[in-house]
């Protein structure tokens, strides 16, 4: 059998990497990143060719349909974040067209978003006034914020960090902001004055106090929102049953305030366009939103990105990461000189905007130039809106936040992923939605850092049962082993996070088993091996060695392998002891193996066995 270190091809190879093919230079990963950059930035969208007369069509009436939903998702929407309404229409029209653009979905549809709305508001609130020219300027400069990192960590192609953070941030935070949404519009419901909803104990003995006071005729606008909302919904899905119910609920107001009662309206909007402005830069302001900022751009970007796979999922569409990180980033960072507020893909106008037939990404342009020409018509009537019903409407989005099937498979499946959705609820309704987001980012990579740095080292053997003898468990299968090799196979990564473990499954191999002088150690062909790993290798090696055995390598692919050529590990151990496949190693390793041994054993598990002394040969 030739073996391939035996040939010289491939170990010449390593050893090239060993002695030439170092580490990229500093220059070399500029000119590297650059290139990337430039492809990121001149790559022409994948669905311009899709372009035709039939998709134009589909796309104009996906965009019009679109475009009936701002109306009412902007108003409420703007209310969360604490803006006045025109906002929410600002929110949903440049943003719109930028990330549309720019993003690497087809279908996916940016603007206005419940989480963000909240996380802007709970962000803001504390040192600004809510509706306040101070609050609003923030919301447009943590816009700007919020664009430049999201774009920096697409163009540094990190789109693959939103991967390592459990979904089940997400999931808790948003049902935290959900009871928060819908706690804040309570007072609105029942016209009362009651504490902040991000004071728990306070709201609720407020409330207790002063239930005695509500206005029925603003109770009963309220609920003649949530209760057409939830019939259209339920007996006409396809009808715009937000929209259908702020009609109803203003209709009810008109009709009550001409027996005299007294409602709140939403007011004449300032403009319906958003005009250039330059965001406020001034030090002051940025140290006071940074940190509310990078949780904003964290979480648009989580919310995008899982929007964008499930539209993907549905079309069969191939995204990149990347790009979708540098449409989202661009569109925040050119919507905050239109007075746009942070945005992000928004699940419910991307769904209706697939379901409705659109085909390229033109169907969200057209949503925000439709919204435009419908704002010019009806701007004037929202001065009759009740904020009692836009409450109504609000609450019913809060309710249609929560995941209610989610939550079950979470609080079922796994107790890790239930923690991190708990503390991160936790957080959101008792500390602040800031502290939410961090707290749940930061377990869930502690969480995950614990799972992979307690790596499974299985001691394989050959299955006599499977083709071409497999190797398998042995404890599972109840496997015969060789007395003087053992043979492990890795499940998980070897770097320095999984070093400390896999030193002591080394220790226990040599204590336990001492009979078994050699082993193969086998790593899975995407390991990647970094110093630290290598260092414990030849320790173990040299362990070996002291006690009469040996240490053989089995690499699952030519990257690991010159990895540990840079590293000298080739070199230290020598090339007869590291393998590319098992088959090999096998072959290499038995006709070392102590004869006398081989000659009282009746194991005779691997084929290479029947050229080693047999007990017979004793006679």
């Amino acid at each position: 059998m030739e073996h391939w270190y035996a040939t010289g091809s491939t170990i010449d190879s390593a050893s090239a990497a060993e002695a030439g093919e170092s580490a990229p230079t500093p220059k070399q990963q500029l000119r590297r990143f650059l290139r990337h950059l430039r492809h990121d930035l001149t790559t022409r969208p994948d669905w311009i060719p899709l372009v035709s007369g039939a998709t134009l069509r589909a796309d104009l009436l996906a965009g019009l349909t679109g475009a009936s939903l701002v109306l009412p998702q902007g108003v409420a929407f703007a209310a969360i974040a604490g803006l006045p309404p025109e906002y929410g229409f600002y929110a949903s029209i440049i943003p719109t067209i930028i990330a549309a653009l720019l993003g690497s979905s087809w279908h996916a549809v940016s603007g206005a978003t419940t989480a963000l709305s909240a996380l802007v508001f709970g962000a803001l609130s504390g040192t600004f006034v809510p509706g306040s020219s101070e609050f609003i300027a923030a919301a447009i400069s943590m816009a700007f914020l919020v664009g430049l990192f999201q774009l920096l960590l697409g163009l540094l192609r990190l789109g693959t960090l939103v991967d390592f953070v459990s979904h089940s941030v997400m999931t808790g935070f948003v049902t935290g902001a959900a009871l928060l949404i819908a706690t804040s519009q309570i007072s609105h419901l029942l016209n009362l004055e009651l504490p902040r909803p991000d004071e728990p104990l306070a709201f609720v003995s407020g409330l207790v106090q002063h239930i005695g006071e509500t206005d029925l005729a603003s109770l009963g606008v309220g609920l003649s929102a949530i209760t057409v909302g939830l019939l259209v919904k339920r007996f006409a899905p396809r009808l715009p049953h937000y929209l259908i119910a702020l009609l109803v609920a203003t209709l009810v107001s008109a009709g009550l305030t001409y027996e005299g009662a007294a409602l709140d309206t939403v007011g004449a909007i300032d403009s319906v366009l958003p005009v250039f402005v330059v965001p406020d830069f001034s030090p002051e302001l940025l140290r006071e939103i940074v940190s509310g900022s990078l949780a904003v751009a964290f979480v648009g970007l989580l919310e995008a990105v899982s929007i964008a796979r499930a539209m993907a999922a549905k079309s069969g569409q191939m995204l990149d990461g990347n790009r979708e990180f540098i449409g989202q980033g661009a569109s925040n960072l050119v919507g905050a000189f239109f007075q746009a507020y942070p945005c992000s893909a928004s699940f419910t106008r991307s769904a209706v905007n697939y379901e409705s037939g659109a085909r390229t990404p033109l169907a969200a342009i057209f949503s925000a130039v439709l919204l435009v020409a419908i704002l010019l018509l009806v701007a004037p009537l929202f001065s009759y809106v009740p904020i009692a019903g836009l409450a109504g409407v609000i609450l019913l989005v809060a309710w249609r936040l929560v995941n209610f099937k989610e939550l079950r498979h979470i609080f079922s499946s796994s107790f890790a992923e239930t923690l991190i959705a708990g503390v991160t609820f936790l957080c959101t309704v008792f500390i602040s939605l800031e502290a939410a987001i961090y707290a749940g980012v930061i377990l869930s990579l502690v969480l995950f850092l614990m799972r992979i740095a307690q790596p499974v080292i299985a001691v394989v053997a050959p299955d006599p049962k499977a083709p071409s003898r497999h190797l398998r468990s042995a404890r599972i299968f109840d496997l015969e082993e060789c007395p003087q090799l053992m043979v492990t196979a890795m499940h998980g990564p070897l770097y320095f996070g999984t070093v400390e473990a896999t030193r002591r499954d080394f220790h226990r191999f040599r204590t336990e088993r001492p009979s078994q002088k050699h082993i193969l150690f086998m790593t899975p062909s995407s390991s990647e091996v970094d110093l630290p790993a290598a260092e414990l290798l030849l320790e173990e090696a040299r362990r070996r060695r002291e006690q009469g055995g040996s240490l053989h390598l089995k690499i699952g692919s030519l990257r690991a392998l010159n990895k540990l050529a840079r590293f000298r590990v080739v070199r230290a151990l020598g090339r007869e002891y590291i393998h590319l496949s098992k088959r090999d190693a096998i072959a290499q390793i038995v006709p070392t193996l102590d004869p006398d041994v081989c000659a009282n054993c009746t194991a005779r598990i691997f084929r290479e066995c029947e050229g080693q002394p047999k007990p017979e040969d004793r006679d």
